[in-house]
């Protein structure tokens, strides 16, 4: 018997967090070294972490990736995150509302955050597959209302739609669905992988049509196969696909050769510590981005562990500028990381 939507976020948050779904191969940024720089000749209160990203200064390059959603329980989780969100300055993007768009009464569970965080900046989501061939202008003015959105993420997530026994099979018509939201949408369209990475050439194909915005969403952190394959039957799950994806490095490396002026890049797929924002940052991303280590730390130790942690983050990347010699991440670049021997 197929689970329940609701049921199936539940089983999302659980199984992330337990340290069984990631991928078995790192992100690519370990090949990379930053470049140490001995005489700075720059006092720590010199050094800013501030980043600006679509017209907005945020106090970290770190944007809360989309995860949680349409349950009592995400709900609760979506409060926690948009309050430190809100305190700290950081944007964040709510999970998919597809179920809201099914179900209108879990609506609160997204509403929530805008609530919590009446000046954050907060990005709406919906599935590649839900969009396919075009969104009701009704139903995208809701999913953007809803949490007065200041952008929305189209996900792409065809291998765990097609590692799940309920999940779609038809991605035919998702990239006329993104060309018709960016031409139609009242906020900037940012579209994301779900852990398996995009590449140059789709990249490409993205920016032909209007996309200014990518999450790269590379392999290195969680599996969504190894998600999908732990909530089944052992018998049935299709192991040979739970390592299947492109390393987050390879995908903002091939991106970046493109050389799309115009082209903004989140970082995310394995991104787990200040200098793997560092590094990703170095090589080209105008944004990092992350989920798991948000909702390990709030199912650890609250709201309060998300801020401190959140807070030492932020101290890292200081420190971690200031070792290089630069003041900001503007500076930041690929003069300052080299390939490791």
């Amino acid at each position: 018997m197929y689970l329940s939507i609701h049921e199936r976020k539940r089983d999302h948050i659980r199984h992330t967090i337990n340290g069984h779904t990631q991928y078995d191969h790192g992100t690519g940024l370990d090949a990379y070294r930053l470049i140490h720089n001995a005489l700075p000749e720059l006092s720590l209160d010199d050094v800013s972490t501030e980043t600006v990203f679509d017209d907005r200064t945020f106090s970290i390059p770190v944007f809360i990736s989309s995860m949680t959603g349409g349950t009592v329980e995400t709900g609760q989780v979506n409060r926690i995150i948009a309050e430190v969100c809100q305190d700290l300055n950081i944007p964040m993007g709510v999970g998919s509302q597809r179920i809201m768009l099914e179900d209108p009464t879990v609506t609160e569970s997204f509403s929530v955050v805008r609530e919590a965080a009446p000046d954050a900046y907060i990005a709406a989501n919906i599935g590649g597959v839900q969009i396919r061939n075009g969104l009701a202008i009704e139903k995208l003015r809701n999913l953007l209302d809803s949490i007065e959105a200041n952008a929305l993420i189209v996900h792409l997530n065809p291998l765990q739609e097609l590692m799940q026994p309920e999940g779609d099979r038809n991605f035919s018509g998702v990239l006329k669905g993104i060309e018709f939201l960016v031409n139609n949408a009242s906020v900037p369209i940012i579209v994301k992988e779900t852990g398996a990475g995009i590449n140059g050439a789709t990249a490409k194909r993205l920016y032909n049509v209007g996309v200014r915005y990518i999450d790269i969403a590379g392999s290195g952190g969680t599996s969504w196969s190894k998600v999908e394959s732990v909530r089944q039957d052992p018998d049935k799950a299709l192991h040979i696909f739970d390592n299947w994806g492109l390393p987050t490095a390879k995908c903002l490396n091939e991106i970046n050769a493109l050389q799309l002026n115009e082209l903004r890049i989140i970082a995310s797929g394995g991104i787990r510590t200040s200098v793997d924002i560092l590094k990703a940052m170095a090589l080209g991303a105008h944004m990092t981005a992350f989920a798991q280590p948000i909702i390990r730390v709030i199912n650890e130790s609250g709201q309060i562990g998300l801020n401190d942690y959140l807070i030492r983050l932020k101290k890292e990347l200081n420190i971690g500028l200031l070792l290089m010699g630069i003041r900001s991440f503007a500076e930041l670049n690929s003069n300052y990381i080299y390939i490791s021997d």
